[in-house]
């Protein structure tokens, strides 16, 4: 099938091009995430939401401005730059609430540690189980969120999902009444 063939398909609606398209370009759009974000299983993330966004952004794709392999490169670098995004986002996440979660060893020193670390377990214990679970596995097991993935067998963007939303619950509910 011609790559023409393939983009008319693709925004009339045919899902056989956009299974085409996937095969055709999919390695192409896989090689720039994973070259850019130097981790596979966030690269095939990035990957699906490529073409899951030209799909549902078909109607946009206007063949004079540019070939098909161009338009999905395009969406590809926008998907890149929302994953590294998201990366950064989740990394300060991570060190805020492991900077709360840090058990202190000087409870003599610092009696209201203790109460910090009880306002936390009772904090996690209000979250969803699933959120629950990761928030558990990451900072009690210190497992890395691939880790986490391969022990639940849950996706890894279902994962970093469960990671974000856990602890931004979890920030909101600990933050200072002053700053609610």
């Amino acid at each position: 099938m011609a790559d023409a063939d393939i983009a008319q398909g693709l925004v009339d609606g045919d899902e056989a091009c956009l299974a085409a398209a996937y095969h055709r370009w999919g390695p192409l759009v896989h090689a720039l995430a994973r070259r850019s974000l130097r981790d596979a299983p966030e690269a095939e993330d990035v990957t699906q939401q490529v073409f899951l966004a030209a799909w549902r952004g078909r109607q946009g794709y206007r063949p004079e401005r540019g070939p098909i392999p161009g338009w999905l490169v395009g969406i590809t670098r926008r998907k890149i730059a929302d994953a590294l995004s998201a990366r950064s986002r989740r990394t300060e996440l991570v060190s805020a609430a492991g900077a709360l979660l840090t058990p202190a060893d000087d409870t003599c020193t610092h009696p209201e540690s203790v109460l910090d670390r009880v306002l936390i377990r009772q904090e996690l214990a209000r979250l969803p189980a699933p959120q629950r679970r990761v928030l558990h596995l990451a900072f009690y097991e210190d497992l890395t969120q691939t880790q986490i993935a391969r022990h639940t067998g849950w996706p890894l963007g279902t994962v970093k999902s469960h990671c974000r939303r856990g602890l931004h619950q979890l920030r909101l509910c600990l933050r200072p009444e002053a700053d609610r």
